[in-house]
């Protein structure tokens, strides 16, 4: 209460939103400003949360769900009423799929204005409801606090995901007294849960008597910061790993046990596969024949019960915290004193495959004559990258060439198209991956690693990346298209054959496209590169240069491929 004759101080609903949002420990709000929340994203800055303005409402989504990966609390993607919203929904969808922690806040219609066809009216926290873990809308002012708490706990705690929180246009600039605003303490980190001790016991005893082993480490492995116990575990029983894309540099790509290069012989081949923080989705074929053995037994690690027994039934579900199962499997283990013998049969075959598809990618990646293909560029980029950067990548062959070329050494430090396949993550992904080390670990650098197409879908971002002095290198593999395109001449000669709208192939870019300019347009540093001796001193002056952006393009040969594969990544042929 105010003292007699003094008036009671007042907080408007966008003080009250960045303050709920402080108390709750967030640090970073992504968005595009405009009616109704531009106040909201002042409140922000002046609360300490760093606000960082978008071109795109998916990018900034794309941003916001990074930081929840990188640091474990949700980043926040502020967007405008309906299409703002709308534009966001990718950027949710991807988060739930990746299973990354992410809040969106919409501003909304006037609650006085609704059904009545106001500016922007969408029915957005029932629209929300299919993209996220929690949408709601406070019914108070008072009630935000609340809210928002439950939000971030949402995004959080088991799978997480992402929430959502509608903010009705009139609530924005709204007054209460500050007495009548109770904030909710700051939700903790997620208890911790571990699996079952007869279910760890069975699985050991699986794992004991297998002949042909295998690890695989997911994405939430990373997430559950499990790397420590990991490599224990791979190190002390001496079993042969394999990464997940996002799951790499949990155990460095380099250890002596990582088994990448014969990614296929490997999944085809073992007897018994624990999977930690790992889904049998389409990236790991369902767990399905032919690429699994139809008699595998499947030791499954999750945190989230649903998954278990997802396409495949497992011979042990563990369910629970991934760092604290793997603690219990090797516990149960080294009671056992076993460790597979590294002269077992499994390991000369999986080396001897190792060995034939490494000298297969060696001799594209040592090709010398011009242009370059995909191995080339990858060879010349893995010489000069520091070991420690963050890789952003996606693309079609740029990402998952770059998958098997460019090693990870440590966890959470490659980001890519994810769970869901989706394009247009880089430049938001490299956006957050910036701030996030800026404030953690300013020498760190973060090297974004994108195909034509891929940089065609947020390539405005790039202004973001000069506006806020973001040190990031962008590295375009130009193929001139989608999957492949047309060279120079090609091209000329197919627009002689009449309409571009029927004759130009659906797959086909612009050919030798000057990316590089937009980011020479805002003030970075652009490269245009053909020879691997312009790659190479490109990207030595880039990685120079801490204050400075910079975009190399690089251009390939158009009908660059990757080596013959046993199988296509994806179950159906991508072209």
């Amino acid at each position: 209460m105010a003292p007699a004759g003094q008036e009671e101080e007042c907080v408007s609903g966008a003080q009250v939103i960045a303050e709920a949002l402080k108390v709750q420990n967030i640090e970073y709000m992504f968005g595009i400003v405009g009616v109704p929340v531009i106040e909201v994203a002042v409140a922000a800055q002046a609360s300490g949360i760093k606000y960082i303005g978008m071109r795109n409402e998916q990018a900034a989504a794309y941003a916001a769900s990074a930081v929840g990966y990188l640091t474990g609390r949700p980043g926040v993607c502020l967007v405008v009423s309906g299409p703002g919203l709308i534009h966001a929904l990718g950027g949710m969808a991807n988060a739930n799929m990746n299973c990354w922690p992410l809040i969106v806040i919409g501003g909304s219609s006037d609650r006085n204005q609704e059904t009545m066809g106001a500016f922007q009216e969408f029915p957005q926290v029932e629209a929300c409801r299919l993209y996220s873990k929690f949408s709601a809308r406070p019914s108070s002012l008072e009630d935000i606090p609340a809210v928002i708490e439950k939000a971030v706990r949402n995004s959080i705690y088991g799978r997480p995901g992402a929430c959502y929180l509608d903010i009705p246009g009139d609530f924005v600039n709204m007054q209460v007294k500050k007495s009548s605003v109770k904030y909710i303490e700051c939700c903790s980190a997620p208890p911790i849960s571990m699996a079952e001790v007869a279910a760890v016991s069975r699985a050991a005893s699986f794992i004991a008597h297998s002949r042909k082993p295998l690890l695989i480490i997911g994405k939430g492995a990373a997430y559950a910061h499990a790397e420590n116990s990991i490599r224990k575990l791979v190190d002390q029983c001496g079993l042969p790993f394999l990464p997940t894309p996002m799951g790499k540099g949990v155990v460095p790509d380099n250890h002596p046990y990582c088994v990448a290069a014969a990614r296929s012989r490997a999944l085809q081949g073992a007897d018994v596969i624990i999977l930690l923080g790992a889904r049998l989705n389409w990236i790991l074929h369902f767990g399905l024949p032919p690429r699994f053995r139809s008699d595998v037994k499947i030791i499954q690690v999750d945190i989230c019960a649903e998954e278990l027994g997802n396409n495949v039934k497992p011979a042990a579900a563990l369910l629970g915290d991934v760092k604290a199962v793997t603690e219990q499997l090797f516990d149960q283990l080294n009671k056992m004193s076993w460790k597979y013998p590294s002269s077992a049969e499994w390991w000369k075959e999986l080396r001897a495959k190792m060995k034939s598809n490494e000298e297969a990618s060696k001799a594209l990646s040592l090709r010398k004559h011009l242009p370059m293909n995909y191995y080339q560029v990858f060879h010349h980029v893995r010489e000069l990258l520091p070991k420690d950067c963050i890789l952003v990548s996606e693309g079609a062959n740029t990402m998952d060439i770059g998958r098997t070329m460019l090693p990870n050494y440590h966890p959470r430090h490659r980001l890519d198209a994810g769970t869901f396949g989706t394009m247009g993550v880089g430049l938001g992904f490299a956006v957050a991956a910036a701030m996030v080390t800026k404030d953690r670990n300013p020498e760190q650098r973060v090297v974004c690693i994108e195909g034509d197409s891929a940089f065609g879908f947020s390539g405005m971002e790039v202004e973001t990346i000069c506006r806020y002095h973001l040190p990031i290198v962008i590295i375009v593999v130009n193929n001139n298209g989608i999957y492949s395109g047309l060279d120079q001449d090609t091209w000329k000669e197919i627009l002689k054959l009449g309409e571009p709208f029927v004759c130009i192939p659906p797959v086909s870019l612009l050919p030798n496209a000057h990316y590089e300019q937009i980011m020479s347009a805002f003030g970075g540093k652009g490269y245009f590169v053909q020879t691997p001796e312009e790659l190479q001193a490109a990207l030595k002056t880039s990685l120079a240069g801490k204050d400075v952006p910079s975009l190399i393009n690089v251009m390939i040969d158009p009908q660059s491929d990757r080596k013959q594969q046993d199988f296509h990544w994806l179950t159906r042929s991508n072209m």
